[in-house]
């Protein structure tokens, strides 16, 4: 299986409340935010990790070119990356779209924290999806902690129903930014890209309109980091659950 990075974002925020480092060099636990999804990615037997990144932060690039030349940590890395400035995280997709090709595939931003353990459970359950037909496993979570969350419809079997920018609807969950899909996938973002839409709670949204058999796999938590007090709460959630299953 393909799994897809998408670290082009300028990390404005973070920069603005003095954090020197770009975003993937952030570290949590100890690691890079990019070096953490490439390895656990590699341990969820990763076939190719394609990673889109920006031309303002040359840093990020060098690096990533530093893993294809070396590995990380000595351990080859099956990578491919783009460099490349982009408006919007859809168009960021768009670009990768064309390193994925007709492969099932696993994507999230370079900032998304989630447990290892429910990130390997997530991609044994969308195994079993593949195999029975359907379109995507998109990961939810019934943590918010998020400025705009996109809230996330499911049926009693956990099937998608429809993405939402409120929650009049009374739904459990929100969309935790990381998507299993087929290449029908990315038939459904060509067509977001001609009608003009550029972000990916609308790409969500297109999934539902081409009617595409989305189930949702619910994680613990899974938050991003958008501003400096951001990376101390990553740190404390990732530091301690693997200080918990370090005791089990």
């Amino acid at each position: 299986m393909k799994f897809a990075i998408i670290a082009a974002g300028e990390g404005s925020r973070l920069t603005a409340e003095g954090v020197k480092s770009p975003k993937p060099l952030v570290k949590v636990g100890g690691e890079y935010l990019i070096d953490r999804l490439i390895r656990i990615f590699l341990e969820n037997r990763a076939e190719e990790i394609d990673v889109i990144c920006n031309g303002l932060t040359p840093l990020v690039s060098t690096h990533l070119q530093h893993i294809v030349d070396n590995g990380l940590d000595g351990v080859p890395v099956p990578l491919r990356f783009i460099v490349k400035n982009t408006p919007s995280s859809m168009h960021s997709f768009f670009e990768l779209s064309r390193l994925l090709g007709n492969c099932p595939f696993v994507m999230t931003t370079v900032d998304a924290i989630f447990l290892e353990q429910e990130f390997a459970a997530y991609v044994d359950a969308f195994e079993k999806v593949l195999a029975q037909g359907g379109d995507g496993l998109m990961g939810v979570t019934d943590f918010v902690d998020d400025e705009k969350p996109l809230y996330v419809g499911t049926d009693a079997q956990m099937n998608i129903t429809g993405f939402y920018d409120d929650n009049r609807l009374d739904n459990t969950f929100i969309s935790g930014g990381i998507y299993g899909l087929t290449s029908c996938g990315i038939d459904t973002l060509k067509d977001c890209m001609q009608r003009g839409e550029s972000r990916m709670r609308n790409f969500q949204r297109g999934l539902i309109r081409d009617n595409r058999h989305l189930k949702a796999f619910g994680f613990t938590k899974v938050f991003d980091i958008d501003h400096a007090s951001d990376i101390a709460k990553a740190e404390a959630f990732v530091v301690g659950n693997n200080h918990s299953c370090n005791r089990k």
